[in-house]
C-alpha cells in the first residue's frame, strides 16, 4: 500500500507578496546571495582598505594613527565603529575568497550536485564565520 502525502507546493513563479514568506531557499542559494553582497561590500569599502594599507606601511608615525583609529576614532567616527567596519571587511573577505574557491571547485570538477552543493556550502558558512569569530577576537583584543 502507499501512503497518501499531501503534495509538496511548486514554485515556478514567485509572488513576492504570497510566495515569499513560504518559500525556503537552500544553504548554496545564500552562499551565493552572501558571495554577491561580501563582493559588493569589500567594493563598497576600497576607499577605506586603501587607507588602512597606505596608513600602516607609510612610516612608523602613520602607523601610529592607523593603530589610534582602532582605539579613539577617526574624527567623529569612534574606535569601536572602525573595529566594526574592519570586521565586515575581514567577514566579506573570508567569504567572497571561500565561496570563489568553491565554485572554481564545482567549476573545475563538475561536481554539480545538489547533496555536494549543500554540504560545500555549509563548509563555506562555517569557516567564514568560525575564521571571522576567531579574527574578531583577536581585532577587539580578546586575545
Amino acid at each position: 500500500m502507499t501512503q497518501l502525502k499531501k503534495p509538496r507546493p511548486e514554485f515556478r513563479n514567485i509572488n513576492a507578496f504570497t510566495d515569499l514568506t513560504t518559500y525556503r531557499l537552500p544553504l548554496a542559494g545564500w552562499v551565493s546571495i552572501l558571495h554577491r553582497v561580501s563582493g559588493l561590500l569589500m567594493f563598497l569599502l576600497m576607499p577605506f582598505i586603501v587607507w588602512l594599507f597606505d596608513t600602516s606601511v607609510s612610516s612608523e608615525i602613520s602607523f601610529d594613527s592607523f593603530t589610534a583609529a582602532f582605539g579613539v576614532g577617526i574624527g567623529f567616527v569612534p574606535g569601536w565603529f572602525v573595529k566594526l567596519v574592519a570586521l565586515a571587511l575581514i567577514w566579506a573577505y573570508l567569504h567572497h575568497l571561500l565561496a570563489g574557491l568553491r565554485h572554481l571547485y564545482m567549476d573545475a570538477t563538475h561536481s554539480v550536485t545538489k547533496s555536494f552543493g549543500a554540504s560545500s556550502a555549509q563548509v563555506v558558512l562555517v569557516l567564514s564565520i568560525g575564521l571571522t569569530l576567531i579574527l574578531g577576537a583577536k581585532l577587539f583584543g580578546l586575545y
